[in-house]
């Protein structure tokens, strides 16, 4: 049997030894926050600055919030190759403009209540943003993204026609738990970091780092 291997996104960084602490442990994405009312935003140039330190085959991801059009273009020139990521209130239409203009595919955050995640309708949130290349599952909380906090993963459908990405309060000592929780749940499943593996917002933790990976992969081998 094939072992699965599960996708790893970690987002947030604002300094270089973070990015090279994630590219040493093997982590697929990496994601920068352009969003200025964020603690760990960065600005297009300093993205750009990081971004030039991920090998081959390593993924930037720009993540925006209900960002213009002109400076998501502006970011895009800024950082080549990188995914985009729509963190706020964009509508499918822009997200598939953006997508089609910048040559660019994107993920569109699915903000999940953190009581009554049932009550959201995921099936037809992925039918509505069916263009996305993943849906990234996180819990809704005041402001956008990065608080920490989980959603009750259980109640989520498990026949969602989409790839999905698990966010939202991840650490080393819950990952196994959501991805046992949501494998099958859609086309594929990835996972997503930050807080949980920072000694401080923006500011990220090596050892945390590894401690995540090391969790994310005992997962895959259990999972055979």
């Amino acid at each position: 049997m094939i072992q699965h291997r599960t996708r790893i996104k970690m987002c947030g960084f604002t300094r270089e030894v973070d990015v090279q602490a994630a590219v040493h442990v093997g982590t697929d994405a990496v994601g920068f926050v352009l969003y200025p009312p964020s603690p760990r935003n960065v600005s297009m140039a300093r993205a750009a600055e990081l971004a030039r330190l991920l090998p081959a085959f390593v993924t930037p991801v720009l993540l925006f919030v209900n960002e213009t059009p002109e400076n998501i273009q502006q970011a895009c020139a800024a950082v080549p190759g990188a995914l985009l990521q729509f963190h706020g209130d964009e509508s499918a239409d822009f997200c598939e403009a953006m997508s089609l203009a910048s040559g660019r595919p994107h993920l569109k955050v699915a903000r999940i209540p953190l009581t009554e995640a049932a009550s959201f309708d995921l099936l037809k949130f992925a039918s509505t943003y069916k263009k996305a290349q993943a849906l990234l599952l996180d819990a809704h909380v005041d402001g956008y993204g990065g608080g920490g906090k989980t959603f009750n993963w259980s109640l989520l459908p498990p026949n969602v026609n989409a790839h999905l990405v698990l966010s939202g309060g991840l650490t080393p000592a819950n990952v196994a738990d959501g991805i046992r929780a949501l494998r099958s749940s859609g086309l594929s499943l990835a996972v997503d970091v930050s807080s949980g593996i920072e000694s401080d917002k923006g500011l990220k933790d090596a050892d945390k780092i590894q401690q995540f990976v090391a969790a994310v992969r005992a997962a895959d081998a259990d999972l055979l």
